[in-house]
Protein backbone atom coordinates (compact mmCIF):
# COMPACT_ATOMS: atom_id res chain seq x y z
CA UNK A 1 0.00 0.00 0.00
CA UNK A 2 0.91 3.36 -1.15
CA UNK A 3 1.90 5.85 1.88
CA UNK A 4 0.09 8.35 0.22
CA UNK A 5 -2.69 6.01 0.63
CA UNK A 6 -2.33 5.33 3.96
CA UNK A 7 -2.08 9.28 5.10
CA UNK A 8 -5.75 10.11 3.96
CA UNK A 9 -6.88 7.46 6.26
CA UNK A 10 -8.43 8.21 9.91
CA UNK A 11 -6.58 6.43 13.15
CA UNK A 12 -9.53 4.10 13.17
CA UNK A 13 -8.87 3.32 9.79
CA UNK A 14 -5.29 2.20 9.88
CA UNK A 15 -6.02 0.45 13.29
CA UNK A 16 -8.05 -1.77 11.48
CA UNK A 17 -5.93 -2.57 8.67
CA UNK A 18 -3.20 -3.44 11.36
CA UNK A 19 -5.04 -5.76 12.78
CA UNK A 20 -6.00 -7.29 9.76
CA UNK A 21 -2.46 -7.52 8.81
CA UNK A 22 -1.59 -9.22 12.12
CA UNK A 23 -3.96 -11.48 11.82
CA UNK A 24 -2.72 -12.37 8.24
CA UNK A 25 1.25 -12.30 9.81
CA UNK A 26 0.09 -15.08 12.52
CA UNK A 27 -1.47 -17.24 9.72
CA UNK A 28 1.83 -16.85 8.00
CA UNK A 29 3.62 -18.06 11.04
CA UNK A 30 1.69 -21.19 11.28
CA UNK A 31 1.98 -22.04 7.26
CA UNK A 32 5.50 -21.72 7.63
CA UNK A 33 5.81 -24.09 10.26
CA UNK A 34 4.31 -26.50 8.85
CA UNK A 35 5.68 -26.10 5.46
CA UNK A 36 2.67 -24.83 3.27
CA UNK A 37 4.03 -21.05 2.87
CA UNK A 38 4.23 -20.41 -0.81
CA UNK A 39 5.22 -16.92 -0.52
CA UNK A 40 8.11 -16.16 1.70
CA UNK A 41 8.34 -12.31 0.68
CA UNK A 42 4.62 -11.69 1.52
CA UNK A 43 6.26 -12.03 5.30
CA UNK A 44 8.30 -9.53 5.56
CA UNK A 45 6.40 -7.07 2.96
CA UNK A 46 3.06 -7.21 5.87
CA UNK A 47 5.70 -6.29 8.21
CA UNK A 48 6.87 -3.69 6.62
CA UNK A 49 3.21 -2.13 5.83
CA UNK A 50 2.39 -2.83 9.80
CA UNK A 51 5.75 -1.03 10.64
CA UNK A 52 4.75 2.10 8.21
CA UNK A 53 0.81 2.47 9.70
CA UNK A 54 2.26 2.80 13.40
CA UNK A 55 4.83 4.86 11.83
CA UNK A 56 1.97 7.20 10.43
CA UNK A 57 -0.18 6.82 13.43
CA UNK A 58 2.55 8.20 15.67
CA UNK A 59 2.90 10.80 12.99
CA UNK A 60 -0.82 11.93 13.08
CA UNK A 61 -0.74 11.35 16.92
CA UNK A 62 2.23 13.84 17.44
CA UNK A 63 0.51 16.46 14.72
CA UNK A 64 -2.69 16.26 16.51
CA UNK A 65 -0.59 16.85 20.25
CA UNK A 66 1.08 19.13 18.31
CA UNK A 67 -1.96 21.06 17.25
CA UNK A 68 -3.23 21.24 20.25
CA UNK A 69 -0.47 22.27 21.93
CA UNK A 70 -0.71 25.40 19.72
CA UNK A 71 -3.86 26.23 19.88
CA UNK A 72 -3.50 27.21 23.63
Amino acid sequence: MKVAELRDKTPDQLQDEILKLKKEQFNMRFQKATGQLENTARVGQVRRDIARMKTILNEQAAKSKSDRAGSK
